[in-house]
């Protein structure tokens, strides 16, 4: 039986292993590992890639938000406006720094955080919204940061997964205060370990976060705040700087492969990602809603050989860990609507047209049943 992996690593890295095991050698002979050429070269470079003026290297993506949090000054007492629908981190980050993250419902087309719901959720305490980029597509940042700028708040955009995606021409992580990326490795842009990036247009952010990702230090044991070990090696920097030489290329791959299951479910019943015309995705996932009853679709894939997955099957405010935020079924019903009807189907630069074939025929196959 012919086998589809949601996500295969192997072929990229046949692609640039020559390059990646040169770059490392070469760090490994220079006995630099922190804080070094390669993660300044890096730094400059995502930058430069996203269209701001500073980045910060740190050690994940979820330190990226953390430490984002912590050099706005938010703290415990403070609310933080975020999504339910995305990876545990969003709110985590919030919750680490001592705060309440409150959570707003989704647009059920492109599973970004709702703008129109936001401004009702605005306390007293709200202190910043965390939009986040879903499946490597940017929420509607126009009308989040009207709302930002009107009360006085902050906006750090998560952008795990939506490294080169575009909202009205403008770079994912260029339009709040501060933009968190994760270079995890099944990331679109991933290193080959933990790592993470903070970037921003603010230079008194970007000293703060300088200082806070080595135990808020400014020299060497002089320590004006309280921070973290959070520094992301030189390793993974010299890794990232060869793969980011090749991420356009296969960000276009991945809109190409999305267009061809576009293509071919379209007189399918499921729905396909909604991208509004102003919008680049990259497609870290390609999610679909279709309509039928879903873990019978999914072990109908399963079972011919696709591998598929349901990102996030419990939405955040339901998670036994939140129960003290007081949520309840029912609150926010498009985000728990989507975590029990999508799935995501195989997406990655390397996947073959036979594969997609197959991924399609099967699909098919199950509607004819």
């Amino acid at each position: 039986m012919k086998k589809v992996s949601l996500l295969d690593l192997h072929g990229q890295y046949q692609q640039i292993k020559k390059e990646v095991k040169k770059e490392v050698k070469r760090v490994l002979d220079s006995q630099h590992f922190v804080l070094g050429e390669d993660l300044k070269k890096l730094e400059e470079e995502i930058a430069a890639y996203c269209n701001t003026k500073y980045a910060v290297g740190v050690s994940s993506g979820t330190d990226a938000l953390t430490l984002s949090l912590m050099a706005l000054g938010i703290k415990a007492g403070d609310e933080v406006i975020t999504t339910p629908f995305t990876f545990f981190s969003s709110a985590e980050s919030v919750s680490l720094v001592g705060a309440t993250p409150a959570f707003v419902d989704i647009d059920p087309r492109t599973y970004t955080i709702n703008p129109a719901l936001i401004e009702k959720s605005i306390t007293k305490r709200t202190r910043a919204i965390i939009p986040v980029h879903l499946y490597g597509q940017c929420a509607e940042m126009d009308p989040i940061s009207d709302i930002a700028k009107k009360h006085g708040i902050r906006i750090v955009e998560d952008c795990a997964q939506a490294i080169g995606a575009t909202y009205k021409g403008r770079k994912a992580g260029s339009m709040g205060d501060l933009g968190a990326l994760s270079f995890y490795p099944s990331k679109n842009l991933g290193a080959y370990g933990e790592a993470g990036m903070i970037v921003t247009n603010d230079a008194a952010l970007d000293q703060k976060l300088r200082m806070l990702r080595v135990h808020g230090s400014s020299k060497q044991y002089i320590h004006d705040m309280i921070g973290t070990n959070s520094r992301l090696d030189n390793i993974q920097a010299a890794i990232l700087r060869v793969k980011l030489r090749y991420l356009d290329g296969w960000l276009e791959a991945r809109r190409a492969c999305a267009g061809y299951y576009n293509k071919g479910l379209k007189s399918v019943p499921v729905t396909i990602p909604y991208v509004p015309e102003y919008n680049v995705h990259t497609y870290h996932q390609y999610v679909i809603r279709p309509k039928a009853d879903l873990g019978t679709f999914m072990k109908h894939l399963i079972d011919n050989g696709v591998e598929t997955r349901t990102y996030y099957p419990v939405p955040l405010h339901l998670q036994e860990c939140y129960k003290v935020l007081g949520y309840k079924k029912g609150d926010l019903k498009e985000s728990e609507a989507a975590s029990v009807q999508t799935c995501a189907l195989p997406v990655y630069p390397e996947l073959k047209k036979e594969d997609m074939d197959h991924v399609i025929s099967t699909i098919k196959g199950f509607f004819k049943k």
